[in-house]
């Protein structure tokens, strides 16, 4: 498998129904004092069991060290964590080893490898992302105390958060069990996915970031744009179907005269039509970027398909399972963008030469 990261790079281990997950972090600087408390309270934000809208597997999702940090710092060696899973009930998977179902991994990864865990969807199932959480949270800690990384749902389906970001409290993203910071919007959101839910069904909708304060010069002229790192990382999340930043697909749309950001005197711009990037490089504004997510592709009805000798079946979804992805990979989108900008800061303190 792959790394996450350029020069701060995770590599991960696990399986949904597998004894545990876990990561080894590298190249993390020695000499930081990490604040573990942080780390967990973001795993609990991702863990399922929160409320009646996600899935009711139940996992404390615990985070053990195993290397990396002595006496609450870092050493400079790589840091390896461990989650044990707790809560599998493999059996209600037993109806999919010889099948495929629709929209999942299943098929491509049978073709891919010839053979699969098809428990919880082995290692295509989201539960992957608690290693992620671990190591944005720890990569969170890297950065300048004043970066702020916010992200709630600003859509579900065809219900939309229609205030501008900057016209809402982000102390309130998690006041509600949908992560809107819009109380009235956010009723009806929740009210939306347990109606889905009780149809047996699933649904859709997407997720905006802020990142403020973000200093000047993060992020790379080719090969490693600050958008596109961040691009990359958020495609990597399970159901993930689009990203867009700043102006997005809206900016096509328009002229350059309207689209351009003028800058102020103190080179500030008016507009942010930019998303707080120009050639790949941050440049002081707010960096905001919406990510869409498919509805869950599980669904507790009746659909057709077929078993591996090509004969049509009837396939039911089983078990325990999100509605909506959207409240639980809040934290993922904040956590992945954390790494992502550690990442990039600390390729960019080698950018310049000082004595």
């Amino acid at each position: 498998m792959f790394n996450l990261g350029n020069f701060l790079t995770l590599s991960t281990f696990g399986e949904s129904h597998g004894a545990a997950y876990g990561g080894i972090i590298t190249n993390f600087p020695a000499g930081l004092e990490i604040d573990l408390e942080k780390v967990q309270q973001q795993l609990d934000r991702r863990r399922p069991g929160q409320s009646a809208i996600v899935t009711q597997r139940k996992e404390s999702d615990e985070v053990k060290f195993l290397s990396g940090i002595f006496e609450g710092k870092t050493t400079g060696t790589p840091i390896g964590f461990q989650i044990e899973n707790e809560d599998q009930k493999s059996k209600d998977y037993n109806h999919i080893a010889q099948a495929a179902r629709p929209s999942h991994a299943d098929f491509t990864y049978d073709q891919k490898f010839g053979i699969r865990d098809y428990r919880g969807g082995g290692k295509s199932s989201a539960r992957e992302t608690v290693n992620w959480v671990v190591a944005g949270s720890m990569a969170r800690q890297l950065l300048p105390e004043n970066v702020e990384i916010s992200a709630y749902v600003s859509s579900v389906g065809e219900i939309f958060c229609e205030k501008p970001y900057q016209d809402l409290d982000f102390s309130k993203i998690d006041s509600n069990e949908v992560r809107c910071p819009d109380e009235e919007t956010a009723e009806r959101m929740i009210a939306k996915i347990k109606e889905i839910k009780k149809e047996g069904n699933t649904i859709g909708g997407t997720i905006t970031c802020v990142i403020k304060n973000l200093p000047i010069g993060i992020g790379e002229p080719v090969f490693g744009k600050l958008q596109a790192e961040l691009a990359k990382s958020m495609l990597n999340i399970n159901a993930c179907k689009g990203f867009e930043y700043g102006s997005g697909f809206c900016g096509a749309k328009m002229t350059g005269i309207e689209h351009n950001d003028l800058f102020n005197a103190n080179f500030t711009t008016k507009t942010n039509l930019s998303g707080g990037i120009q050639g790949g490089i941050s440049n002081g504004m707010d960096v905001y970027f919406r990510v869409a997510f498919k509805p869950v592709a599980t669904i507790l009805r009746p659909q057709e398909s077929f078993d591996k000798d090509g004969n049509p079946i009837i396939i039911e979804g089983k078990g325990r399972h999100d509605a909506c992805v959207l409240p639980r990979a809040v934290p993922i989108v904040e956590n992945l963008a954390a790494f992502v900008l550690a990442d990039l800061f600390l390729i960019n303190k080698l950018r310049k030469f000082s004595v």
